[in-house]
Order: structure tokens, then sequence, then C-alpha cells
């Protein structure tokens, strides 16, 4: 499968925001935003103002690239959120949240969502009880998310639970750092997804 390879950073400055794609360093004086606050490439400093299009472009690869969604996979997460009840914008960041890596990030464990993808890819997880090493698995209501027992016992999984304990989880997540696990109590809603994100946008670029 098809996966961006090259320097995450670019992707923040493209943006023009910091996407937190690299955990802890995008809160020092290290990160490519606070150094270089414009576009990469030759011209990134010459940017013109964009169009609504233009905007509407933006915000959905602004989304794709915080998820870390390819652009096929985004499509049919619209798809369904399109053909769920409510607001379809809303139905989409719903969908985003639920997936098995995004839910492992806001456990805690791992610093940023890579990072997370990377150990449910490992198959250090399980969901009631069955491993599951699929990053896009989506979790449901009262799901009981947990590090396998196997690996509880490294002194990976004893560090991240450390800085798992450290953080605040979603209203939608029950999170045990000590048993090293965390229980959906909730579905995510609009209100608990705590990114800059204008989904209104995404919604009028893919209806035309």
């Amino acid at each position: 499968m098809a996966r961006y390879t090259d320097a995450v950073c670019r992707l923040c400055r493209r943006e023009g925001m910091k996407l937190y794609l690299k955990g802890d360093r995008c809160y020092t004086d290290k990160c490519a935003i606070a150094r270089r606050n414009y576009a990469p490439g030759q011209h990134g400093q010459g940017r013109k103002k964009l169009s609504n299009y233009g905007l509407q472009l933006r915000e959905k690869q602004k989304v794709r690239r915080i998820y870390g969604v390819l652009e096929k996979q985004f499509r049919l997460y619209f798809e369904k959120a399109e053909r769920m009840k409510g607001v379809t914008g809303e139905n989409l960041l719903r969908l985003l949240e639920q997936r098995l890596d995004n839910v492992v990030y806001r456990m805690g464990f791992g610093d940023s969502r890579s990072e997370a993808r990377q150990l449910v890819r490992h198959g250090h997880f399980t969901v009631n009880g069955k491993k599951v090493d699929i990053p896009s698995y989506q979790v449901e209501l009262n799901d009981l998310i947990a590090v396998k027992e196997k690996s509880k016992a490294t002194e990976k999984f004893k560090s991240l639970a450390e800085a798992a304990a450290a953080k605040t989880a979603p209203q939608w997540l029950s999170v045990n750092p000590e048993m090293m696990e965390a229980r959906v109590i909730s579905l995510p809603s609009r209100e608990d997804i705590d990114l800059p994100i204008q989904e209104s946008l995404i919604v009028e670029l893919y209806s035309k």
C-alpha cells in the first residue's frame, strides 16, 4: 500500500499549522513550524491567497494527514458518513476517531498517531480479548482495548503506561494506565474532537 515516506514536518509547513505528527518534538523549538512557518519548496514564501476550492482542498488534506489516511480510504469514510444519520461532517470525524490506531493514541500509548499505528500493526493490542493488528479497525461502544499480556511486561510498554498516566484522555474513553487498557464508554461527539478542523469545507468539496 502506498504511504507517505518523506519528512512529515513538510506536511505541517504545507498546511501552515502544527499537525503534531512527530509527538513531543512538535512542542519544542525544533518544530519546523516554529523555525520556518511557510510552505516548503522554492515558491513557499510567495504563496498567494487561496480560492474557495483551495481552502476546501487544504482542509481535506489537513484532516487526511492528521489521521494518516490515504485518499481512497478517506473518500470511503466520507461516503459512509453520508449514509449515516446526522451531520455528515461530524459523522466523518467520528469514524476517523473510532479507528483503532487513533484510539491507542488517545489512550496515551504513543507520542503520535503514526507511532500508535505501528504498535497496532505489530500486534500489541487486543479488542475484547482478541488480537487486532489492523489500524483502521473501527471500535464500537463498550469495546475494551488492551495491551496484549505478553507486551505488558516489556520496558517499552511500562514506559508508555507511565506516560499515559500523565495524559488526559477524551471523555468517551475510560482509560486505566495501570492495567494498560481502555473502554469505549460513549461514541465521540464533535465536542470531544479537540482539533482545528472545519469539516463543513470537506463536505462542500465532495458535494461538488
